[in-house]
């Protein structure tokens, strides 16, 4: 019975903590049409301390959104246009010589930022990828013989061409694992896009609030860790992420010839954290093997490499996915 209250009492916390992200959300909303998917994963990347990697045309608003996102939490904006000639002090920041002093100054790069737009990080050569996501990942940069941490929060939004591939530099799959997040981007519908014809027909800027402070963000990161997480759906996610290493055990035999590679470590953590951060989003003190079954495609598209065979069936890892959820038993 003790744990039945402790529930009740914490979905009475949540509901009351996850009406401020709401208002975020619907303060975003004023500005960005139609594209609801982005921003509740935004928010969910936001709560659970995780990156995101967009693959869509340009033009779908994806700078807009984080711009919008970062004033309505009064938080830095910055963007890194990522070329084949950037180099990574360009992005960390570098030891600048003072002739006055006799001395070296630190000059902070971009990446000390509340959220980050990476535009087309694939156009970059490895070694300024491999320093932005090592920064993304120990959320710390070294400059000479000193160590920064970044701020927090630290959201990295990076964006992907799917159209264009010349001079392009692909991540590596241990790179992309970095990220918590590939969400892929599509056109509006044709309301949507009527509805984006009426709110820009004139070029009167609309005003961003800001609702919510990094504070109050702090909070609501920490109801997230409190979300109660039940011992069959932990088994659930484990399941999920060990049909992408061994389908026959989960009588998927079909997908044995289809996966090269399965989902590592990072993805069970990653599941986990997104499921509490979608649960938070929906008002509930604990994670459903719903709120799995959600946000599961985002988590896992870019961490399962498929086979040939898989190109030659004209198969992704998204059709590989849904397999998988179709066919692990859900608790």
């Amino acid at each position: 019975m003790s744990e039945t209250v402790d529930i009740k009492s914490l979905n009475e916390k949540v509901k009351q903590q996850s009406l401020a992200i709401k208002g975020l959300l619907n303060e975003v909303s004023k500005v960005i049409v139609g594209q609801n998917y982005i921003i509740e994963r935004m928010l969910v990347g936001l709560l659970s301390d995780g990156h995101i990697l967009l693959e869509g045309v340009p033009g779908l608003a994806k700078t807009l959104a984080v711009n919008t996102m970062a004033k309505a939490v009064s938080g830095d904006f910055k963007r890194i246009q990522f070329t084949p000639d950037l180099l990574p002090s360009d992005l960390t920041g570098t030891l600048i010589y003072d002739a006055k002093q006799c001395n070296f100054n630190i000059k902070k790069g971009p990446v000390f930022s509340n959220f980050i737009l990476a535009d087309e990080i694939n156009r970059a050569p490895a070694k300024v990828q491999s320093a932005f996501l090592e920064a993304m990942q120990e959320r710390q940069v070294t400059i000479g013989d000193v160590t920064y941490p970044l701020p927090d929060p630290f959201l990295v939004l990076a964006t992907q061409n799917p159209i264009e591939q010349e001079g392009t530099y692909p991540l590596a799959e241990a790179q992309v694992d970095r990220f918590m997040l590939k969400l892929k981007l599509d056109y509006p519908n044709e309301q949507e896009e009527r509805a984006i014809l009426d709110r820009y027909s004139t070029r009167k800027k609309i005003e961003i609030n800001s609702v919510l402070t990094l504070k109050d963000l702090e909070e609501a990161k920490k109801a997230v860790d409190d979300i109660y997480v039940d011992e069959k759906v932990k088994n659930y996610i484990v399941d999920i992420v060990f049909a992408t290493r061994k389908p026959e055990k989960y009588n998927l035999k079909e997908l044995k010839n289809l996966i090269a590679f399965g989902a590592s470590p990072r993805a069970t953590i990653n599941l986990n954290l997104a499921g509490k951060a979608l649960a938070f989003l929906n008002g509930r003190g604990f994670v459903t093997p719903e709120d799995i079954k959600d946000i599961g495609p985002d988590v896992l598209r870019h961490r399962i490499l498929t086979t040939y065979d898989a190109d030659a069936q004209e198969l992704t890892s998204d059709d590989v996915i849904k397999q998988i959820f179709d066919g692990v038993e859900v608790p």
